[in-house]
């Protein structure tokens, strides 16, 4: 698998994994006790952090893309593996 390959990989896993995380650990500011600005949004985070979403998606990310790679380098989930429906016709290998 060439490295760019993996790269773009990792980008989407990374993308998915901070839009995952983003709802978890939010707490509004009634939920903080803090005075909301006028015009403000009731469901407006009173502390993001985008720093540690960042960080979090990161670690996602690389692990997933390590089990991915390895997945991949020693096949032990095949795209047979995952055929719901029986019958399938063998698909060739490509190395």
């Amino acid at each position: 698998m060439q490295w760019t390959s993996i790269l773009a990989i990792y980008f989407l896993l990374w993308v998915g994994s901070a839009f995952f995380l983003l709802p978890f650990g939010v707490r509004t500011h009634d939920e903080a006790g803090i005075e909301k600005v006028p015009g403000q949004a009731d469901s407006a985070p009173a502390d993001f952090r985008p720093g540690r979403l960042a960080l979090r998606a990161t670690v996602i990310a690389a692990v997933l893309t390590a089990v991915f790679v390895a997945n991949y380098t020693y096949g032990w989930v095949e795209l047979q593996d995952l055929n719901i429906f029986t019958g399938a016709p063998k698909l060739p290998e490509y190395k």
